[in-house]
């Protein structure tokens, strides 16, 4: 057998179904308990324990802990892109679970990915600063551009303090839904951020659904046009 990075390994820890679960939840960036991931995955505690201990054990989770309370997450922005790209092919092959109703068209519009904005509003946002030239797109390599560094300073965003994050500061993340790219990377995370604070986007609880508000929509109008 050649030697080289054991995809099968990989894809047998996220192939199965109630491991899948776990990972789609946290995908919003927020880490969680065992017991509310034993909720979102719909088995037993036990059972999600032993589903969590193979997800660390692969390198695709980490475990931090906070008092007597213990919490995962996914253990970098690469395992994020991943999976938004497996949804992708999940929904292109025809392998999409049916959500219908207005929570399906508000993820397709608005949500989080791994604490960057995903769906259309996200690909909204990559493409004006693609078009407008504070993006470039070179061979999949995003970078941001000077006339960028000076949109993002005049967007109250500091690029100025280094970063402990081995992140890139720009990313392209495919995004399932759209099938187009939006912006991960320490950028896309520190936008999505600053427009949280700005109040223009707010997390529904219990759901990676974003919500602009009325403001904070024209806002992002003005700022990403098409």
């Amino acid at each position: 057998m050649k030697n080289g990075p054991d995809i099968a390994r990989v894809a047998a820890l996220i192939g199965d179904p109630a491991r899948a679960n776990i990972l789609t939840a946290l995908m919003a960036g927020k880490a969680l308990t065992a017991t509310e991931l034993a909720s979102e995955a719909g088995v037993t505690a036990q059972t999600a324990s032993t589903h969590l201990k193979r997800l660390l054990d692969g390198g695709l989770l980490r475990l931090r802990g906070q008092g007597r309370h213990r919490y995962y997450s996914l253990s970098g922005p690469d395992v994020a892109a991943t999976l938004e790209s497996l949804l992708g092919l999940a929904a292109g092959h025809g392998h999409l679970r049916t959500r219908t109703g207005p929570k399906d068209a508000n993820l397709r519009e608005a949500r989080v990915c791994y604490n960057h904005l995903a769906g259309t509003r996200g690909v909204q946002m990559y493409r004006s600063m693609i078009h407008r030239g504070f993006l470039t797109e070179i061979d999949e390599q995003v970078k941001l551009t000077d006339r960028g560094r000076a949109f993002i300073t005049d967007f109250g965003i500091d690029l100025s303090t280094p970063s402990r994050s081995k992140a890139p500061l720009c990313l392209g993340c495919l995004d399932w839904s759209a099938r187009e790219t939006h912006l991960a990377g320490r950028l896309g995370r520190a936008m999505f951020a600053h427009m949280e604070n700005r109040d223009w986007i707010k997390r529904v609880s219990g759901s990676r659904h974003v919500q602009f508000s009325v403001s904070g929509r024209e806002m992002f109008e003005q700022q990403f046009p098409v």
